[in-house]
C-alpha cells in the first residue's frame, strides 16, 4: 500500500493551496466520473486525498497513514482492527466519501443512537465542504424525517434501526410509505459486536396476541411452583429451560392433561416455556426495567433502554405477568430477519472494531470478510494489572470500594465498568457511603450520557458504567482541558475498573481500552468473584479445582494458573456462543429464503400499476395476515423443536420438513384467498370485516 499513500500524499500537498471552492469542484469532477462507470479503485488516490485536506480544513486533523491503511481496507470490503483511540470516525470518512460519490447512498452502521447522531454532527463539515450531504437516523423519528435522512448521501444510523426500517418497508401499503432506497454500501462500526454478538437476536417486528392465548396469570402461578420445586434445568448451550420428569407431570397435573406434549396442548406447552424463561433467565434491573407500569428492554450490549423494542412470540406477555403490570404486548410475529442476513443485503459492506482478530473466522465465514489488523500509530502505554479473584461477590465489592478509595486519595480518575444497572447502583451506594462523589451511566439516565462521559477523565472523577461507555467512547484526559490533562498523565491516566469478566475476552479488551488512547498513560484491573454471574450462568467454578471451589474469606485467591483457568472457560463459553448463533443462522436461513420468495411477490402486487389502491390493499392483507401466521406457527415451533431429541430425531431437520409444508400450505392459501378476492372484491371485503 505504501505507493499508494506516498499518491495520496503527494496529491493532497497540491491540494492545500486549492480554495474551498475549487477543492468541492475536484469533488464534482469526481462524482461525475463516478457515475460514468469510473473503476472506484482508480478515483481511490484522488478522493482520499481530498477528505485528507478537507479533515485538515474542518476538523483541523491529519489523518495517520495507519488510517489511511484502514481506509483503503474499507473500500475494499475487509473487517478492519484499529486499535481503541486510533480515530476509526476518521478512518472511515474516507471510503465512505468515495463510495457515496455514485450518489447511490452509504450507510454508517454506529453501535448506538448517541453515536450516530455524534458522529454525523462531528464529520459533516468534513463531506459538506467535498458537496455531498449526510444524515442521521434515530429511534423515534418520524417517517418524513427518515426518509429525508436516508436520501442524504452518507447516513449515520445504527444497524437495528436500519434493519427495523427495512422490516416497516417490506410492509408498506403505499410506495410513499417507504423510506429507505435500495442499499449500495455500509460501513459497520463497532462490527464484532453488532455483526457477532447481536447477531443472537433477531430483528422482529411485533403485532397484537391472538385473544384467545391461555389464561397467562394461571400460567405464572404454575412456573413460579416448577422453579420453587426446582422441577426445572437450565440448558446453557441452547439459552433455554426445560421442565425435569417432576416438573412435566406436576404441569400435566395442574392442567388436568395425560401428555402434555400432544400437538393439541402446543400452545399451552409454548406458553409454559415462555414464562419458565421470564422466570429464571430474565432478571428486573439486568435484562429488563420497570418504569411507570412498563416492562422496558435493556440492550444487553449497549445498557441502553430500547423503548420501541418487545420480546416476540409471547415473552413479552409473559415478563408483564409475572412483573404483575399491564399487558402492552404486542407478541405475534409480522416480520423477522436476522442481522446477518439483513446485512447481506447490502451489495458492499465492511466493518471496522478494535477487537476483531478472535472473530476473524467468524467474520469469514458469515459475512465473507477478511480481517486486516492495523497497527497503532502510538505505542500503548497502558498497564494492565492481574486479576483480583475472590470466593464471594461480597468480598469482590468490598475490595473495588477500598481499591476505589486509595485511588481516588491521589486524584486518579476512574471508570468502572459493571454488567448491570443493578451492579452499577449498589456499588454507587457503597462508593457514595465512603464519602466519595461517584457519577452512576446506566439505562436509567443515558440521556446525561454526553455530559457525563466528558467528565469521567477529569482529576478525581470517579464513574460507574454499564456498557454504555464501553464501545466508540472517547473519554479525554483532563476533560479536554489542557493543565488537568497534564495532572492527570502525572497520575498515570484512567483507572479503568472491570467488577466482572464479559463472556468474551473481546468485551473485557473493549473496556480496558477506554484507558490508555492514543499513547496515553493508563491502568487496568478486573476484580472478581466466583460468584458472579459467568461462574454461575455457565458453572465454571465446576471447572476448577476443589481448593477453589471451596475457597470462603475476604482475601484475594492466589494461584498462577487461576487466571489462566478462566480464560480458558471463556474461551469454553466463546465456543458455546458461536454454536449458538451459527444454530440460529441455520434455522433462520430456512424461514430467509421463504421470506425473499413470498415478500418478493408482495412487492410485485405493490407496484403494479394495474392493481387499484383499493383491491391492492387488500392483496397485501392476504400476504401479510398469512406470512404473520407462518411465522409465528414456526416460531412456536422453533421454541419447542429440542423436544424432538427426545425421540431419536434430528431438530433441525425436523424443522425444516415442517417449515417447507407449512410454507407450502400457506402458498396454497394465498391463491384460494386470491381467487375469491379477484372474483368479488368488494364482497371479499365484506366477508372478511
Amino acid at each position: 500500500f505504501h505507493p499508494i499513500l506516498k499518491d495520496i500524499h503527494r496529491r493532497q500537498v497540491r491540494l492545500q493551496d486549492r480554495s474551498d471552492a475549487q477543492l468541492q469542484a475536484e469533488a464534482a469532477l469526481l462524482a461525475d466520473r463516478a457515475r460514468s462507470g469510473a473503476v472506484a479503485d482508480e478515483l481511490l488516490p484522488p478522493a482520499f486525498a481530498l477528505v485528507k485536506e478537507a479533515a485538515h480544513r474542518t476538523l483541523g486533523l491529519s489523518a495517520y497513514d495507519e488510517q489511511l491503511l484502514a481506509a483503503i481496507a474499507l473500500h475494499q470490503r475487509k473487517l478492519v482492527e484499529l486499535p481503541t483511540g486510533e480515530g476509526k470516525t476518521l478512518a472511515a470518512a474516507f471510503p465512505a466519501f468515495l463510495n457515496a460519490l455514485t450518489g447511490k447512498g452509504v450507510h454508517v452502521l454506529t453501535f448506538n443512537d448517541y453515536l450516530a447522531r455524534r458522529d454525523a454532527g462531528w464529520i459533516g463539515p468534513l463531506y459538506r465542504l467535498l458537496g455531498l450531504s449526510v444524515g442521521f437516523v434515530v429511534a423515534g423519528m418520524s417517517a418524513a424525517e427518515k426518509v429525508r435522512a436516508y436520501r442524504k448521501d452518507i447516513t449515520y444510523a445504527t444497524a437495528k434501526e436500519v434493519g427495523f426500517d427495512y422490516l416497516r418497508d417490506k410492509g408498506a401499503y403505499r410506495r410513499e410509505e417507504i423510506v429507505l432506497r435500495p442499499f449500495h454500501y455500509a460501513i459497520v462500526d463497532e462490527a464484532d459486536a453488532i455483526l457477532i454478538d447481536e447477531a443472537r437476536s433477531p430483528l422482529v417486528l411485533a403485532g397484537r396476541l391472538d385473544a384467545d392465548a391461555p389464561d397467562l396469570d394461571r400460567i405464572d402461578r404454575l412456573a413460579r411452583e416448577l422453579v420453587s420445586r426446582q422441577a426445572v434445568e437450565v440448558d446453557d448451550r441452547f439459552n433455554q429451560v426445560h421442565l425435569r420428569a417432576e416438573g412435566i407431570a406436576l404441569a400435566e397435573a395442574a392442567f388436568g392433561l395425560d401428555n402434555l406434549f400432544l400437538p393439541e396442548h402446543l400452545p399451552l406447552l409454548s406458553a409454559l416455556n415462555l414464562s419458565l424463561q421470564a422466570h429464571v433467565l430474565l432478571q428486573r434491573d439486568v435484562d429488563y426495567l420497570l418504569r411507570e407500569g412498563e416492562v422496558l428492554l435493556i440492550d444487553a450490549f449497549t445498557g441502553r433502554i430500547t423503548p420501541d423494542r418487545k420480546w416476540k412470540n409471547g415473552l413479552q406477555a409473559a415478563v408483564e405477568t409475572k412483573e404483575g403490570v399491564p399487558l402492552r404486548s404486542e407478541g405475534s410475529i409480522l416480520n423477522a430477519i436476522t442481522l446477518p442476513h439483513f446485512l447481506q443485503k447490502y451489495p458492499g459492506l465492511a466493518g471496522m472494531t478494535a477487537t476483531a482478530r478472535e472473530a476473524a473466522e467468524e467474520f469469514a465465514e458469515f459475512y465473507g470478510l477478511p480481517t486486516v489488523i492495523i497497527p497503532p500509530h502510538r505505542p500503548c502505554r497502558r498497564v494492565d494489572q492481574p486479576d483480583r479473584v475472590f470466593a464471594g461477590r461480597q468480598e469482590k465489592l468490598e475490595a473495588v470500594v477500598e481499591e476505589v478509595v486509595a485511588v481516588h486519595a491521589t486524584r486518579q480518575p476512574i471508570l468502572i465498568g459493571t454488567l448491570s444497572v443493578r451492579e452499577s447502583e449498589e456499588l454507587a451506594g457503597l462508593i457514595a457511603a465512603r464519602g466519595i462523589p461517584c457519577t452512576a451511566l446506566n439505562a436509567r439516565n443515558d440521556a446525561e450520557e454526553a455530559k457525563i462521559i466528558s467528565r469521567a477523565g477529569r482529576p478525581g472523577a470517579v464513574t460507574i458504567s454499564t456498557n454504555m461507555a464501553g464501545r466508540g467512547t472517547d473519554i479525554l484526559l483532563g476533560g479536554g482541558q489542557e493543565a488537568e490533562r497534564a495532572l492527570v498523565e502525572s497520575l498515570g491516566g484512567l483507572y479503568v475498573i472491570g467488577t466482572n469478566r464479559h463472556e468474551s475476552l473481546r468485551i473485557d479488551r473493549q473496556l480496558r481500552g477506554r484507558s490508555g488512547r492514543q499513547g496515553d498513560p493508563g491502568e487496568s484491573r478486573f476484580f472478581i468473584s466466583l460468584d458472579d454471574e459467568l461462574f454461575e450462568k455457565y458453572r465454571l467454578r465446576e471447572e476448577l479445582p476443589k481448593r477453589y471451589r471451596q475457597a470462603k474469606g475476604g482475601e484475594p485467591l492466589a494461584g498462577r494458573k487461576l487466571p489462566q483457568w478462566i480464560r480458558t472457560g471463556q474461551r469454553m463459553i466463546e465456543g458455546r456462543l458461536f454454536d449458538r448463533r451459527k444454530m440460529l443462522y441455520e434455522y433462520s436461513s430456512l424461514l430467509e429464503a421463504q421470506r425473499i420468495l413470498w415478500q418478493g411477490e408482495r412487492q410485485r402486487s405493490l407496484l403494479d400499476p394495474e392493481l387499484s389502491p383499493g383491491y391492492r390493499e387488500q392483496v397485501l392483507a392476504q400476504y401479510d395476515r398469512l406470512w404473520a401466521e407462518h411465522l409465528d406457527e414456526l416460531s412456536e415451533a422453533r421454541e419447542n423443536i429440542q423436544l424432538v431429541r427426545l425421540g431419536g430425531q434430528q431438530p433441525l431437520r425436523e424443522f425444516r420438513k415442517l417449515a417447507d409444508e407449512r410454507f407450502q400450505e400457506r402458498r396454497r392459501e394465498l391463491a384460494a384467498e386470491l381467487r375469491v378476492l379477484a372474483a368479488d372484491p368488494a364482497a371479499y371485503a365484506k366477508g372478511r370485516r
